[in-house]
């Protein structure tokens, strides 16, 4: 696959234009699209007896951008009498009015940093002003996150966070954050000695932030135009180039401004395939037909709404596609189909304004109904690297089943299509998905950095990291998944 994975080092936003469907080695890119930080616009006044705390509202300088983050610090909830100086062990906000969001997460200032200990929180619906019960919000979530020495770890900007929770149209909240101890030390202790004598709590993470994501409308202009139309210069015509770029990168796969990657037969994708790879030495144009699984239809990042201007210009490649890790986006159940390029908007808009990330974490996304959909920008075809499996990003991909799985089966559509989209994906770089392949950590709490790794080609999270991600409901399906994937590629 000579032509299809040259390398091209420096990809920049103008250059993307013109891309070919060629996989550059870790090209370098320009800095952040400038972002202001806007004070929040006067909101929903609270009910009685709801104390009001302005919130800073996240805002990208992108025009056509619907959308919003509110950011509220958190308040002690409880004070140690003894020692009222002390670091209060539990955080939150009391029941209150806010403006419109539809996805919640909390953030702190250390990314190293973790949370030990209950996130809840109560959302009051816009439609029926009812109150939702308490949810859990999923608290051990470094586990996704860049890998450690690159540009995307050291900018500064990165914090800790929570994994984010879906709960639809909603204008009130109330949340509550406690510290506890775990592990088995703590376990232990508490079985022998009672729960009077348990160890106690540790600090929480300083700066806890609760963050509220309003995902907008998804209006984007069409290619070429700002969001008024054409412009010649300004912040319409930058955002005219992120849009064109993110596009362009699909370059003969679908047209600049397509919404959605048509799916292609199994004769179509072998004469693509050969397409692509049309530089390569006769000998190997004469092998028997590719072991490559048909194209899936893709939905891209401008068919689910994506505001380039948030993330940074440019793309970030690594060398070519190993392994494909499967996830869980932790975020809950309860969304139905239609709700997904919001649910999605609103996980790009945290990873990236909340949690300080260059793009979304990860390459492709996946609803239950077995939809795919673009994740990262850099091209679908492309080895992007992503932000998904800590340790393990450099030549891999980072697949999400939208949902949380640990006590739900994910359905049948769900997984059929990771084994679609892998059986596609790893054939374009001549991987057999029930193979093996090795890996060199970059450091995780399950393998030192340096250490070549031996791992399933398709592999769950947990398996490059100790984490419960993708849930044990889901990870029991990757065996089905990975004899699908072979089986689409012909094997």
């Amino acid at each position: 696959m000579r032509g299809f994975l040259a390398s091209s080092i420096g990809v920049t936003c103008a250059a993307a234009l013109a891309l070919p469907l060629t996989p550059p080695a870790l090209a370098a890119t320009a800095g952040p699209v400038p972002a202001t930080e806007a004070a929040a616009t006067a909101r929903p006044a609270p009910h009685a007896g709801t104390p009001a705390t302005a919130p800073t509202d996240r805002r990208a300088a992108e025009p056509y951008a619907a959308g919003s983050t509110q950011s509220l610090p958190l308040e002690p909830l409880t004070r140690n009498r003894a020692t009222p100086s002390a670091p209060s062990t539990e955080q939150g906000l009391p029941r209150r009015a806010v403006r419109h969001f539809s996805l919640v997460g909390v953030v702190w200032d250390d990314p190293d940093a973790e949370l030990h200990g209950l996130v809840q929180v109560r959302t009051r619906a816009a439609d029926t002003g009812s109150w939702s019960g308490w949810q859990d919000v999923e608290t051990h979530n470094a586990d996704h996150a860049t890998d450690p020495d690159t540009p995307e770890r050291a900018s500064g900007r990165v914090r800790g966070a929570t994994a984010p929770l879906w709960v639809g149209d909603s204008d009130g909240v109330e949340l509550r954050v406690r510290s506890e101890s775990d592990g088995p030390a703590a376990d232990s202790a508490e079985h022998t000695r009672g729960t009077r004598n348990r160890p106690a709590a540790p600090p929480l993470p300083s700066g806890l932030r609760l963050e509220l994501v309003d995902p907008g409308e998804g209006d984007a202009p069409p290619p070429g135009a700002g969001a008024d139309g054409p412009r010649t210069g300004g912040l319409n015509a930058e955002a005219s180039a992120l849009t064109d770029a993110a596009s362009a990168v699909n370059a003969g796969l679908a047209p600049l401004g397509a919404t959605e990657i048509t799916a292609l037969s199994r004769a179509e994708t072998e004469q693509e395939f050969f397409a692509l790879n049309a530089g390569e030495p006769t000998e190997q144009q004469r092998q028997a037909r590719p072991y490559v699984g048909p194209r899936p239809g893709i939905v891209t990042r401008r068919g689910w709404g994506a505001s380039e201007g948030l993330r940074e210009r440019g793309f970030r490649y690594t060398k070519k596609v190993r392994a494909a890790f499967v996830h869980h986006t932790a975020s809950g159940n309860n969304y139905r189909c239609s709700q997904v390029p919001s649910l999605i908007r609103s996980i790009y808009r945290y990873h990236v304004k909340s949690m300080g990330w260059r793009d979304i974490g990860y390459n492709f996304l996946i609803d239950k109904c077995g939809k795919i959909y673009e994740g990262r920008a850099g091209g679908v075809a492309k080895p992007v690297l992503g932000a998904h499996t800590l340790g393990f990003n450099s030549n891999s991909m980072g697949i999400a089943v939208l949902g949380s799985y640990g006590a739900t089966k994910p359905s049948k559509s769900a997984v059929k299509a990771v084994a679609r989209l892998t059986a596609w994906k790893l054939g374009l770089y001549r991987v057999n998905p029930k193979g093996k392949t090795h890996l060199r950590s970059a450091g995780s709490n399950l393998y030192r950095k340096g250490k070549k790794v031996r791992l399933n080609v398709i592999s769950g999270h947990r398996d490059g990291f100790k984490t419960e991600c993708p849930g044990r409901k889901l990870y029991g399906k990757l065996g089905s998944a990975r004899s699908k994937a072979a089986r689409y590629q012909g094997r």
